[in-house]
């Protein structure tokens, strides 16, 4: 239990909470709007002004309760437990404002947003007006029930919420590790093919060195040329290999097999793919990062792409870069894919960043989906 304890005591923050959304203004807007409202057009209300400028002055709060969830728990509920105090010993009637309800969702965002320690300061501080709440208003024991059973509902969905987003980061970052340690294992293939290019050209300098001088010159120049891609090669795979993971050996398929992609569905889309420019002596790396975008993409389409006829994939080999495009026709505004759908494109964009790339997917502006990548003819040091 000591254990459980100091494990959630120890939680942190969840990274990277979003700021002051054009959401949040709307929600702060219509909280005040409400709270007007509820103070003009109600006439059973206690203590009508004081009401109205609780709500006003509080709800612009809601814009911090992401970034600053225990300081914004501990300013608005500490101000409605004073309230309620300064109330009850001045014998006044207890505030009653529906619009106040507000609070839930800052009760949502401790639990969301807040770290473990946070979650349980935020806890201490809610628990005094909600207490005071139910002495001074209590209206039989349903009620109380009621309400605080909505109370730690909030506290609940914000909890489960937060344990839903940690484990979909969790996963995402599973599937980066396992495409650096992809990547890694296509780079040792690299490098042992250079390697072993340097080992051959030095045995034959050796050999000819006594009879021809300017042969053993050439052999030097090619090892010099090996040497220099399997540095940089080294250095690439040493950058993206985070772990330690078995690593399988096998061939990769590269620019060369795209056209096994083209009988992938005979009973689906068609799929079409093209090939231009020069795509000639690709670093393997790149070469296989290009079928695998390839081969990604054209799956998702597939599964993903409602009435799709056609997917098309287009690889072009420039000067300085390789771009591949794959397109499909599917109907405007389809169904969203499966929530594990974008695992395999966060891998390949995962692999094209690591490659000194970029690759990006997203809806076409009339209809059908778009996965457009671009990646150097070098892989860099």
């Amino acid at each position: 239990m000591s254990n459980l304890l100091r494990s959630f005591l120890g939680e942190p923050r969840p990274p990277a909470p979003p700021v002051h959304l054009w959401r949040d203004w709307t929600l702060v807007a219509l909280v005040v709007v409400a709270g007007v409202l509820e103070g003009v057009l109600r006439t059973d209300m206690p203590l009508r002004v004081l009401s109205v400028i609780l709500v006003v002055a509080l709800a612009p709060l809601l814009l911090w309760r992401r970034t600053h969830p225990l300081a914004v728990v501990a300013t608005v509920f500490g101000v409605i437990a004073l309230t309620d105090i300064a109330l009850l010993v001045a014998g006044a009637r207890a505030l009653d404002v529906n619009t106040l309800l507000f609070v839930l969702l800052l009760a949502y965002s401790l639990f969301r947003w807040g770290s473990g320690r946070e979650v349980v300061a935020g806890l201490a501080i809610i628990a005094v007006p909600a207490t005071l709440a139910i002495v001074v208003s209590w209206t039989g024991f349903a009620e109380a029930i009621g309400g605080v059973a909505v109370l730690f509902s909030a506290f609940a969905l914000g909890w489960a919420v937060r344990a839903q987003h940690g484990a979909r980061e969790r996963w995402l970052e599973q599937v980066k590790s396992q495409e650096r340690v992809l990547l890694a294992r296509e780079l040792h293939d690299t490098v042992a093919h250079h390697v072993s290019a340097i080992a051959i050209h030095a045995q034959a300098g050796r050999v000819l060195a006594a009879t021809s001088p300017s042969a053993s010159l050439e052999a030097l120049e090619v090892i010099e040329v090996e040497a220099s891609r399997t540095l940089a090669e080294m250095r690439t795979m040493v950058r993206v290999l985070r772990n330690e993971a078995p690593v399988d050996y096998a061939p990769q398929r590269g620019v060369a097999d795209l056209e096994l992609l083209s009988g992938a569905s005979p009973a689906g889309p068609r799929v079409e793919v093209t090939v231009s420019g020069d795509l000639v002596a690709l670093p393997a790396a790149i070469d296989a990062a290009v079928f695998r975008i390839a081969q990604e993409a054209v799956t998702n389409a597939l599964r993903h792409a409602r009435n799709a006829t056609l997917v098309d994939v287009r690889v072009a080999g420039e000067p300085t870069t390789v771009s591949l495009v794959v397109r499909d026709d599917g109907d405007p505004g389809g169904p969203d894919p499966a929530p594990d759908a974008g695992f395999g494109l966060t891998g390949m964009v995962e692999r094209a960043l690591l490659l000194g790339g970029a690759c990006q997917a997203g809806p076409c502006p009339d209809r059908g989906w778009v996965v457009s990548a671009t990646l150097p003819r070098e892989v860099p040091a």
